[in-house]
């Protein structure tokens, strides 16, 4: 399973996750992009509707994700708040780690490297109790969020990095992919939304804004590859129909309702494909 991720439009692979845990179907190995990491650890966790209630509760709230979190901690999204007053064990909705640690299932994360723009790949061995370091680094946005630093190393948002990592799926074996997108998956990602952040992110991290700005040609042919796979039998991609007014870092209550409904209705497809 793989969970590209893409802010708030992310609801989509809830949607398609909450139905997985309801049917009974596990992956043996998760691939998470930005917040696609997160909704994979819930669901590794076996916690049904957890994902659901971040995206349409406390989301809204001003400490999650605002103007006045980006002036106070300079994170437009407060990833500590999300990934750790939320998450740890004395969190208000903590994540069930014994059971996600308990999970056989391997889990990849992506980030990408702020000084040099390389991509890396975290995994289960990276994420320990209280300690979800790794999806606060796959999901700094850059510009609307500091690069988050683990062990000296600042990282940015995979998705700058291997934003489709189908490849990356193949290469390590696995022959059977269920890939989740955030946009329709015949609409072309343009370069334009990416170059003003790339202009003020090249002061501070120049090759991290040479990704940034490469990010749509990187998307674009990674989906073309994957629907190529798609053709061969490897891979199913679950995509919604449309936004719904939903963006990266915007949304609205009955937008998010719908693109997890979308999700929830596309997993339909998966048992099949799994068993054919």
């Amino acid at each position: 399973m793989i969970d590209v991720g893409g802010g708030f439009r992310a609801i989509f692979g809830a949607g398609v996750l909450d139905r997985c845990l309801e049917e009974g179907i596990a992956f043996d190995h998760c691939y998470g992009v930005s917040a696609g990491s997160a909704n994979l650890t819930s669901f590794l966790a076996h916690q049904h509707g957890r994902n659901h209630t971040f995206y349409t509760q406390y989301a809204f709230r001003k400490e999650y994700a605002s103007v006045n979190s980006f002036i106070h901690n300079h994170n437009f999204a407060n990833l500590d708040y999300v990934y750790g007053t939320l998450s740890n064990h004395d969190g208000e909705n903590p994540l069930d780690y014994e059971a996600f640690a308990a999970n056989p299932a391997q889990f990849t994360v992506v980030a990408c490297d702020a000084r040099d723009g390389s991509t890396k790949y975290f995994t289960k061995d990276d994420m320990h109790y209280d300690d979800y370091d790794i999806l606060k680094a796959s999901s700094a946005v850059p510009v609307a969020c500091q690069p988050y630093v683990i062990d000296g190393v600042p990282y940015f948002d995979g998705g700058i990095a291997d934003p489709v990592p189908v490849q990356k799926a193949i290469d390590d074996g696995c022959d059977r992919i269920v890939l989740v997108l955030t946009r329709p998956k015949d609409v072309i990602r343009e370069q334009h939304k990416d170059v003003a952040p790339a202009r003020i992110l090249r002061r501070s991290h120049p090759k991290a804004a040479e990704r940034l700005l490469e990010r749509y040609a990187t998307y674009n042919t990674e989906v073309a590859a994957a629907k190529q796979y798609e053709a061969e039998g490897k891979v199913l991609i679950l995509a919604p129909e449309e936004l719904y007014g939903l963006s990266t870092l915007s949304k609205t209550y009955e937008g998010l309702e719908r693109m997890y409904r979308a999700g929830y209705g596309q997993a339909g497809r998966i048992a099949d494909f799994l068993a054919a």
